[in-house]
């Protein structure tokens, strides 16, 4: 690739092939697609046990289905038998080369999330609730560049301008008809780029498979290493401990110290000396960071931050940090700061984080709030053996070593798609059409 900035719509990053040739074109998207009726099928109307007739759901296009949708590598529930559907007409069915994009959303980033159909496998689908179905009204794109061209940025802030409503962002057809989109005329230039990015999205999805692979491993072995609910000793022992005694019940109160966190004010400029540790850190794995210069309740290396506080059936209550370094963290409210006394701090954030005991707490319906005494009556099995305590958090925290190294793999790829997405596509700003 080189790179090329002499024309507005010109891509920075350009295949040697097309170096030479003339700038994109821009064109509203409605001068491009024309709009099919959809259905409004609830849930309740689909099924994934049989039918002859598959739907797309707008929830799914915002939680599953790739980009470029390949019928065959989708799990697409069918419209439930009982219901009639001759109501449709041929046309009403999704073709290959096809934009369905998910016209609401609570969330400004999601709304106007788009898929283009890439392979139906002489399938018949149909596009429902909460959708909006473009079809090419000439064929100016070749299957697999719509996709990434409503991928793009310039594009997606488009769309989100367009937005409109309070709780719930909703897009219709005829504003999102008004949106500009930009693109090469030379059809071999697109290929090239649904190619690229194509090839990279599948080098994605075999990392991340192995990131979930490694996951589900850690799971495995969580559940053999650790004595399960109901049990007085683990599945699998290290063989130097095999003779040892069955684990001894306690409670939490009785090996670790309990203190609450402090509010902090948080620097505005989001630099500071001490990193404030609240539910959106932990809870992210420590991507969302905020800062201040005063440590009102710090944390030392051992202890245990665990999250006091969530919305129902959220998955944030109980997780838990472990503080491996001192001078660099102090504990917001809502979060506690649990300090191990004799005892391992890595098995025991083993045994706390999300413990089953904790998540009973949440009923679904109501915010689920902690208490200190909650906390402390946590029941524990523990492995009275210092070297056995040691040996079995070193093989746990080996595991998060390598998940967090394959996590940091696939987010490194997403950044470099991030990147590619904004430079094999031209900037948008003051132009017109």
């Amino acid at each position: 690739m080189s790179k090329n900035n002499q024309n507005k719509l010109t891509p920075k990053l350009r295949f040697p092939d097309f170096t030479k040739d003339r700038e994109w074109q821009s064109n509203r998207l409605g001068n491009v697609y024309a709009f099919i009726t959809t259905n409004s099928f609830s849930r309740d109307d689909l099924s994934y046990v049989n039918g002859k007739v598959k739907n797309i759901h707008y929830g799914d296009i915002h939680t599953k289905f790739s980009t470029l949708f390949d019928i065959t590598k989708e799990n697409v529930p069918f419209i439930n038998e009982s219901i009639p559907i001759d109501k449709f007409k041929k046309e009403n069915y999704c073709k290959e080369g096809d934009m369905i994009f998910a016209d609401a959303s609570e969330d400004l980033k999601d709304v106007g999330k788009s898929i283009e159909v890439i392979n139906l496998n002489n399938e018949k689908l149909l596009s429902g609730l909460h959708t909006l179905l473009a079809r090419q009204i000439k064929s100016e794109f070749v299957c697999g560049f719509g996709g990434y061209l409503f991928l793009n940025d310039k594009v997606r802030k488009q769309i989100q301008r367009e937005s409109q409503g309070a709780k719930v962002l909703g897009i219709s057809a005829t504003r999102l008809s008004n949106i500009n989109i930009f693109y090469p005329k030379e059809k071999k230039e697109q290929q090239k780029i649904s190619a690229c990015l194509s090839s990279l999205d599948e080098v994605i999805t075999a990392e991340s498979q192995k990131l979930h692979i490694l996951q589900k491993h850690k799971k495995g072995i969580l559940q053999n290493l650790l004595p399960q609910v109901g049990e007085i000793a683990p599945k699998f022992r290290f063989r130097d401990f095999e003779e040892n005694s069955d684990w001894e019940e306690t409670t939490l109160t009785k090996v670790a110290d309990y203190e609450n966190g402090k509010a902090h004010e948080q620097d505005i400029e989001n630099i500071g000396d001490y990193v404030v540790v609240n539910s959106k850190f932990i809870s992210s794995d420590g991507k969302v960071k905020k800062f201040t210069n005063t440590a009102f309740c710090p944390a030392k290396k051992g202890d245990i931050l665990m999250v006091l506080s969530d919305v129902p059936n959220g998955k944030a209550i109980a997780k838990c940090f472990l503080v491996e370094e001192d001078n660099i963290y102090t504990v917001n409210q809502r979060i506690c700061r649990i300090t191990p006394r004799n005892l391992n701090s890595k098995i025991l954030y083993y045994l706390l984080n999300r413990n089953p005991y904790f998540l009973a707490f949440d009923d679904g319906v109501k915010q689920t709030n902690l208490r200190k005494e909650d906390v402390l009556n946590c029941p524990l099995m523990i492995p009275e053996d210092p070297k056995e305590q040691e040996m079995i958090a070193d093989t746990l925290s080996s595991i998060d070593d390598l998940i967090n190294s394959q996590r940091q793999k696939v987010e490194d790829l997403n950044n470099h798609k991030k990147g590619l997405l904004q430079g094999l596509f031209p900037d948008l700003i003051e132009v017109t059409i």
